[in-house]
């Protein structure tokens, strides 16, 4: 048997439905962040800087794309014949087959892969957060403290804490009380959905809960724990970490990449972001081309202009567009004289000439007043756009839609066109 101090199982799988049109058809995990990577990349570099070359990959929901970028993990350094990543799909057994139900769910059905490594800790993590964080430094906090259960925390503000799992701790940072999502919170000490469990506490909480539907770590492994009383500690972590669950957070998180001091660097040379990267041919910006505080992919072409935005590779521009305050993704094609403001616009998309997006007054939108909030103009992927169409705030769109979807060529603020993938 092969022997691994600690492994890591990366939760992978979930939909991410408060992004809308962007995950209808691929999990959140794989969706584009800061340009060239992927939201997966984090937590996988994460693990590859923390010096953890054992990495399940737990996959379920729209998988393709996810399982096509990590591939055998040569760009993580995880191509290994003794450990190395693994992807982790549900698979059918000869009593039952069944869907992951929940995240300790999820672990728990790949109880095997875990037992062959025979690992002393077992590093849970989510696919879906960008932060960078040493995981040895956490584990060594696991060791001092003799630890069963380490939950890594961060405070957050006192009116946000009802969001979150949260901590009460002593002064030795021993978790006293562990309450999911309280209405009224009493510490502001929140659970950021990252554990070190040893083995044996970790396999012990997964047998006796296996039956429990939809079993989850934050509402069910962790309070099991904390009432058998082993002992749970918080490590406390202070540097940057985003959950990217929503429109607003995830084009928030692009935007401050590009501020003038980013509070997440992705340029350090001690802690590099890998992640799968095409031999493309270099940017190219046209000598009319204005760009401005800005991440421009490789292979795009800049004929237009660009002003506080993240653009993806492959990305065309045309002359006489303006970009501002936007995320557009690989391989879109932004027709002549366009206006794009405040938008986010999925891969593989086309917008017709002398098109407007982000315009106009604020609505609430009729297809989801959560999720299309903000005031962004939402593209899902492979969608069509026509030329000289306006187009609102609070709006989604996806699939290749037509000038007569467009009512006085025009989309008002609030409404919204699904022609293709989920409603939502």
């Amino acid at each position: 048997m092969i022997k691994k101090e600690m492994i890591a199982m990366l939760l992978a799988g979930g939909q991410g439905s408060r992004l809308g049109v962007l995950t209808s058809g691929v999990a959140k995990p794989a969706v584009a962040f800061g340009g060239k990577y992927r939201i997966i990349d984090f937590p996988l570099s994460n693990c590859i800087n923390s010096g953890i070359d054992t990495v399940g990959v737990l996959t379920q929901y729209q998988p393709l794309r996810l399982n096509k970028h990590i591939g055998i993990g040569m760009p993580w350094d995880l191509d290994k014949n003794n450990g190395g990543v693994t992807v982790l799909p549900p698979y059918e057994r000869s009593d039952n087959s069944e869907w992951y139900s929940g995240t300790a769910n999820a672990i728990y059905q790949n109880m095997r892969y875990m037992e062959s490594y025979n690992p002393e800790y077992v590093l849970i993590l989510s696919g879906d957060h960008i932060y960078k964080m040493d995981y040895e430094v956490m584990l060594d906090f696991h060791k001092a403290n003799h630890a069963d259960v380490t939950i890594a925390t961060m405070p957050v503000p006192m009116e946000e804490a009802s969001r979150f799992g949260i901590v009460i701790t002593d002064e030795n940072k021993k978790i006293l009380e562990f309450e999911e999502k309280p209405e009224n919170p009493r510490s502001n000490l929140a659970s950021m959905g990252i554990y070190i469990f040893s083995w044996n506490a970790l396999k012990e909480a997964l047998v006796a809960m296996k039956d429990q539907s939809n079993c989850d770590f934050g509402k069910h492994i962790i309070p099991y724990c904390h009432e058998k009383g082993e002992r749970l500690f918080a490590y406390e972590y202070n540097s940057y970490w985003k959950d990217v669950g929503t429109l607003g957070s995830y084009w928030e998180a692009n935007m401050e990449l590009i501020d003038l001091i980013p509070e997440f660097n992705l340029y350090e040379e001690y802690w590099k972001i890998y992640t799968k990267s095409d031999n493309i041919e270099p940017q190219y910006l046209a000598a009319e081309s204005v760009v401005e505080k800005s991440i421009i992919g490789e292979g795009s072409e800049i004929y237009g202009e660009v002003h506080c935005s993240v653009i993806g590779p492959g990305v065309t521009i045309g002359k006489g567009t303006v970009v501002r305050n936007s995320i557009i993704m690989q391989d879109c094609v932004i027709g002549d004289n366009c206006t794009i403001d405040k938008s986010i616009i999925a891969e593989n998309c086309t917008v017709g000439d002398g098109t407007e997006l982000g315009v106009g007054e604020e609505a609430p939108s009729k297809l989801s007043e959560k999720i299309y909030a903000f005031g962004l103009a939402t593209i899902g992927e492979d969608s069509k756009i026509p030329a000289n169409v306006k187009i609102g705030k609070n709006t989604a769109i996806s699939g290749i839609t037509e000038p007569a979807d467009y009512p006085n060529g025009e989309l008002k603020s609030g409404e919204y066109i699904i022609k293709a993938g989920d409603s939502e």
